[in-house]
């Protein structure tokens, strides 16, 4: 029952008739029309990423979580002991994990308060087409997908790309990236506070269901600021963070020996990504708040009011 719940086709479907209730409650608000079409679009590209993604899976078999798995235990933080310390917390993690399309709803939301609901369902829209071509780069599964019953206590394996049928969707992370997005678009403190304690709680359930290996998260990062600058349209900013995720994907793909022979330059690598986030989300709230003399200024004129 409770997979069924928060299956992602009956969370977006309850959404979306929740949506047209209250597009009809006020049909002089133009923005409420932008969230239905939102939805349909996200239900049908559901549909058509599971069949690109299909499609994807056959003309790349050869997936690289093994690679992956090895970046992780050079970064010296591997994804499987961390997920089975979280077991204990599985059921609300998987649940966290299934509530990204309720979150993307409440976060339009709270930009179209902010005035910026065409900014918000930009950057979703450059992640639902750009992140698919990143997994083409990089095919991987996910731990649960590539060791099976095993991805708790993954035997020792070789840093290969081997043959394995399944959805490339690993790296970089979208999940982590979307969360980031809602960091990035949250205006005040509470909204703040909120974001991030999703983002941390996004980032463990990604690793304790399996669906993800550390270094996706990294990169995923990288892809999260990339997708909010180009809704932003900060054409600067969303450049040096496609650059930035880009490159993370060509090396992994091409260059995973030479990191796993300098685990400190990768170490290195995934700290200035961090870094870099980190900058651009307290430069992106610092632009957020209204300069001081202007807030004086206008409690000045509503006084003299």
């Amino acid at each position: 029952m409770l997979a069924f719940l928060v299956n992602p086709a009956v969370i977006g479907l309850c959404a979306l008739f929740l949506a047209i209730v209250w597009m009809l409650r006020d049909e002089r608000d133009r923005t409420r029309p932008l969230l239905v079409i939102a939805l349909v679009l996200n239900l049908a590209y559901g549909w058509v990423l599971s069949f690109v993604m299909g499609k994807e899976n056959g003309l790349v078999p050869w997936k690289y979580d093994y690679v992956l798995f090895h970046l992780d235990d050079a970064l010296g933080l591997r994804a499987a002991p961390i997920a089975a310390w979280l077991q204990f917390a599985r059921i609300p993690l998987f649940v966290l994990y299934q509530l990204m399309v309720p979150m993307m709803i409440a976060w339009f939301l709270v930009a179209r308060r902010a005035g910026k609901p065409a900014a918000i369902i930009l950057a979703y829209v450059t992640e639902m087409v750009t992140g698919p071509l990143l997994y083409a780069v990089v095919p991987g599964c996910g731990p649960v997908y590539a060791f099976h019953k095993q991805w708790l206590s993954p035997p020792a394996v070789a840093p290969i790309a081997i043959k394995l049928s399944g959805m490339p969707n690993a790296f970089p992370s979208l999940h982590l990236a979307t969360a980031l997005v809602f960091v990035l678009f949250a205006p005040t403190r509470l909204t703040r506070a909120i974001a991030v304690t999703f983002l941390f709680g996004t980032a463990l359930a990604t690793l304790s269901t399996g669906e993800h290996y550390l270094i996706d998260l990294v990169a995923g990062l990288a892809f999260g600021c990339f997708a909010w600058a180009a809704g932003c349209r900060k054409v600067g900013v969303a450049l040096g963070f496609a650059g930035l995720a880009l490159a993370w994907c060509l090396t992994v793909r091409f260059g995973s020996g030479f990191l796993l022979e300098h685990p400190e330059f990768l170490k290195m690598s995934a700290g200035a990504t961090v870094l870099a986030v980190a900058v651009t989300v307290i430069r992106g709230w610092l632009d957020a708040e209204p300069a001081p003399h202007l807030t004086d200024a206008g409690a000045l004129l509503e006084h003299r009011k």
